[in-house]
């Protein structure tokens, strides 16, 4: 999977709330059919705590639990959203009706 597919996954189902690494994988499994290898996980969770779109709540136990910051929410909205019409488009060339 892509760099930037990883990040975006781990973005949408952190938009659910607050999740540590395995339950990260865990909801893109369910999501996706398919689990995060461990570099692609942890490299996007660096990248996107680096860029201040996650952050870690404060220390409970051993675990670090992730969430969305206001400036992940935003990114996420709008990568949504861009991507949404480019189906929408890509969708509507290829003759399918999604009405």
């Amino acid at each position: 999977m892509h760099g930037n597919d990883a990040q975006m996954l781990v973005l949408t189902v952190l938009a659910n709330g607050p999740l540590h690494g395995y339950a990260i994988n865990t909801a893109i499994e369910r999501l996706t059919g398919r689990r995060l290898g461990p570099g692609s996980l942890y490299g996007a969770l660096t990248r996107l705590e680096a860029k201040n779109l996650i952050e870690p709540l404060p220390e409970e136990g051993r675990q670090r639990t992730l969430r969305l910051t206001p400036e992940g929410r935003t990114a996420l909205e709008q990568e949504l959203r861009t991507m949404a019409h480019v189906a929408a488009v890509g969708l509507r060339n290829l003759g399918v009706r999604t009405t």
